[in-house]
């Protein structure tokens, strides 16, 4: 009998509840809610859906992040997951995923887009002093202050780079958040910085761009980029050999694999490992807070400046550029595209933007790397 209570105690004692602290079942509910917005609200389930769930296991099963241990033991599953984050690996293969994906054209089409694009990143670098007012050192800063681009791959990149590892998934969790809530946060900045008339500004349709311009961008844009900042490479290479896989026409194959298949294994990957970075223990703490607000303001900042930037180019065409598209300059492609067409839709709905706002939305990922790239430079990193 003693043998039988002995065996269903020690069974009891196994279960998570007697393991958890009450930071456990905060970021359990905290997953749950993230689960409720990727399914029944829709917000980017692709991403916020894997995230969320990588919260919920290892808030469940910490061992399941676990490091390998010294007597030669394995690391977790996500543990190995993980490592692909901090060596760029995933990061960089998203990029060609979204290079598959992603239509040059308007950008092409339309080059004073670059300016949008360059606009926005201001909420890279209000994020990088700000951080620096809260205490972090430079490094940490920079890794930070990717996030007001919304670029979760870049913030992983650039946080890995610059030996940041122990602010990854809090940065990680802050970038691809924003990302996912882009149809939240920025509609209220772009209503509050334009009139009804200027959201109303129907723009000229843009002018057809020939094959072998297509297929020259991606060509060009990364011997220039890369040849000025190197280490831009591994994100600034990899989309661009993604697009040229799509516009080059000869390797459909190849562009079906980088942006379906390949696209989607990587997105599980790196969404569940991003999610299991979140432990009560390495996400509950002042350190983690500072890194969510600083992201939120800078990605605000961000929006703000592209759109104030999109009202000063309307002044100077003369009303021929319709604010709006200003917003698209973050790096949330093609999410920030589309809610610049849902809000000049609203005004009037049958004004088109998405196509014009993918201008400013393609240059705003190509910034965002290149402000990557420049800190890696600033601190010596190859």
């Amino acid at each position: 009998m003693s043998y039988i209570v002995d065996t269903l105690d020690n069974l009891v004692h196994q279960t998570a509840f007697f393991n958890l602290t009450w930071g456990n079942y905060v970021m359990i509910a905290v997953a749950c809610f993230f689960l409720y917005l990727a399914i029944a609200k829709e917000f980017e389930p692709l991403l916020l859906l894997p995230i969320a769930f990588g919260m919920l296991l290892v808030n469940i099963y910490p061992d399941i992040i676990a490091a390998p241990g010294t007597d030669g033991t394995a690391g977790g599953l996500l543990y190995y997951f993980y490592v692909l984050d901090e060596y760029a690996i995933l990061p960089s293969l998203i990029f060609m995923g979204v290079g598959a994906m992603t239509d040059f054209g308007p950008l092409i089409a339309n080059p004073k887009s670059f300016w949008l694009g360059a606009a926005a990143q201001f909420g890279i670098f209000a994020a990088y002093f700000g951080a620096i007012a809260l205490g972090f050192n430079d490094k940490a800063a920079a890794a930070i202050s990717i996030i007001g681009g919304a670029d979760g791959p870049t913030s992983i990149f650039l946080a890995g780079k610059l030996g940041q590892t122990n602010l990854l998934g809090p940065i990680a969790v802050a970038a691809y958040s924003y990302m996912s809530l882009v149809p939240i946060i920025q509609p209220p900045i772009m209503k509050l910085l334009t009139t009804e008339k200027e959201r109303k500004i129907k723009m000229a349709q843009l002018r057809p761009v020939s094959k072998l311009e297509k297929i020259l961008f991606p060509i060009i844009v990364t011997i220039v980029v890369c040849m000025i900042l190197p280490t831009t490479a591994p994100l600034i290479g990899m989309l661009m050999l993604g697009n040229l896989f799509k516009e080059s026409g000869v390797v459909r194959q190849l562009t079906e694999t980088a942006s379906n298949a390949l696209m989607y294994i990587v997105v599980i990957l790196l969404g569940t490992s991003v999610g299991a970075t979140t432990s009560a223990e390495a996400f509950l703490n002042v350190s983690t807070l500072k890194i969510v607000a600083l992201g939120l303001i800078a990605f605000a900042f961000g929006t703000a400046a592209g759109v104030i930037f999109g009202k000063i180019m309307c002044v100077a065409t003369r009303g021929k550029v319709n604010p709006l598209i200003g917003s698209a300059g973050v790096s949330a492609v093609p999410m920030a595209a589309r809610v610049s067409q849902k809000v000049g839709a609203e005004a009037d709905p049958t004004n088109f933007l998405l196509m014009h706002a993918m201008g400013p939305n393609v240059a705003g990922v190509i910034g965002t790397a290149v402000v990557a790239g420049t800190f890696m430079a600033i601190f010596g990193i190859f």
